[in-house]
């Protein structure tokens, strides 16, 4: 039987690794769960929510300098105010809808066989994007147009059907909207910052009555895990995807998927 300290380790280094990556983190830690028995029962459904605030804080670190210039400038310069409403406009569409559709998708959408599905589809987008000719004409993550920011906003909303891919569903459209491929990175990782917060204080309180004491421990392993893992994570991906784009993540998104569909067809 596995300890619920190797749980959480092995959830960890997955939440890290993918998180930021266009390969979806909720699907392959429900993937995971359903194929390593990795995690049964309402806590960890709850526990792969609250460690994404682990790999959160590692953008908080490594953008600090630049979130605190934002922070500070937002009152009286007119270009931070600008991002930090276009962050907050982006935001918006996600916190309505799920808000409003969350017990719904969670109850229907969250089985393997969308997982397994939306990755492939993902992956297959990824490839396409990856060939077009783009000629990219917004180069800065803190200065795109407000309705860019909108229609990113939108565009993340589809991850949350489990397997589309938070990371992966921004960048797309902010690519396919003239930003580069970097800004469009980048910018995701800003966005995940009030999404990620938003999810883990919806968790938090929903889920407060199963919460003790005995799973501070767990959960403290999870998060510590997910932060070193997705610092290694972020500062490796911006460097990889400008030079080499996104074929890596969208062959691995297919592989994945079409092995969890052999699993499942075989009764797994």
């Amino acid at each position: 039987m596995m300890s619920d300290t190797i749980r959480a380790v092995i959830l960890g280094i997955i939440e890290g690794v993918t998180e930021f990556l266009p390969v979806s983190s909720t699907g392959h830690l429900l993937l995971a769960e359903r194929f390593f028995n990795l995690g049964e029962g309402s806590f960890w459904n709850s526990f792969s929510i609250l460690i994404q605030l682990g790999a959160i804080l590692a953008i908080v670190v490594i953008y600090f300098g630049k979130l605190w210039r934002v922070a500070l400038g937002m009152f009286s310069n007119v270009a931070d105010r600008r991002f930090v409403i276009g962050l907050l406009v982006a935001f918006l569409p996600a916190a309505v809808i799920g808000a409003a559709a969350g017990g719904y998708i969670k109850t229907y959408l969250f089985n393997p066989w969308v997982v397994c599905f939306s990755l492939i589809v993902g992956g297959a987008i990824l490839l396409w994007v990856d060939q077009l000719d783009l000629d990219p004409h917004e180069h800065d993550a803190t200065a795109f147009p407000l309705p860019m920011y909108l229609s990113i906003g939108f565009a993340q909303c589809l991850a949350m059907i489990p397997g589309v891919s938070r990371s992966g569903a921004s960048i797309v459209a902010a690519m396919l909207f003239g930003a580069d491929k970097h800004a469009a990175a980048e910018f995701s990782f800003f966005l995940a910052i009030p999404t990620m917060v938003g999810a883990f204080a919806y968790e938090s309180y929903k889920n407060r009555a199963e919460m003790s004491f005995d799973h501070a421990g767990i959960i403290a392993i999870g998060f510590v895990v997910s932060f070193v893992v997705a610092i290694v994570v972020v500062k490796t991906f911006l460097s990889y995807v400008t030079r080499h784009g996104f074929s890596l993540f969208a062959w691995w998104r297919v592989i994945v998927g079409t092995l969890g569909l052999v699993a499942l067809a075989m009764g797994r």
